[in-house]
């Protein structure tokens, strides 16, 4: 296989960068994809229940990292984690449109009802937050998909010295995840 002459050329640094670039990028896409696929209307409602269940719980931040690291860590099995990552994002996608279907068949106005309560720095500050959970769970999942990738090379090499790069990748994203989890918390109960 002939590599192109940025990679032969590359730092194996620069070559993680690439490939969590390349990985972030193919995630994006999965989900994106997951958006483009439509529900039948009772399972859309399920999705759409279990969510709002969810975010009615009073250890809301807990449950959301437990869930988050739990997806995270098996995106971490050498190879198998990228395309079970893939999955969970494309699953996502698929979810965030049973949402929008819902919110758009339960009609218009009770959304523009809400919307009419929400103040200008209100809505700034949500988009803001909701970008910062979208950055550090994306992070953390694209770190473990590519980190699934190099670990499976990396043991085929036999160079076991991965495994501690792998422990300090699970760390961080643990970290990032419980972080993006009290942001996630807190922008659900921001009163609208």
């Amino acid at each position: 296989m002939k590599y192109p002459k940025f990679w032969l050329e590359a730092s194996p640094r620069r070559k993680r960068i690439y490939s969590t670039a390349f990985i972030l990028l193919v995630s994006i896409l999965a989900t994106v994809a997951g958006m483009f696929i439509q529900l039948p209307p009772q399972e859309a409602q399920i999705i759409y229940e279990q969510l709002n269940k969810t975010s009615a719980s009073p250890n809301l931040a807990t449950d959301i990292v437990i869930n988050n690291f739990s997806l995270c860590l098996l995106m971490f099995i050498p190879l198998v984690g990228l395309f079970i990552g893939l999955f969970i994002l494309f699953s996502t996608g698929m979810a965030f449109r049973a949402v929008f279907d819902i919110q758009a068949a339960n009609g218009l106005s009770s959304s523009a009802a809400s919307a009419s309560n929400l103040t200008a720095t209100t809505a700034i500050l949500m988009l803001i937050l909701i970008g910062v959970v979208f950055v550090l769970e994306y992070v953390s999942y694209t770190v473990a998909m590519t980190e699934s990738v190099w670990l499976f090379r990396r043991l085929l090499q036999k160079r076991w010295s991965e495994l501690k790069i792998t422990a300090a990748l699970i760390g961080l994203v643990a970290l990032l995840l419980i972080i993006g989890a009290i942001v996630e918390s807190f922008t659900i109960r921001l009163p609208v």
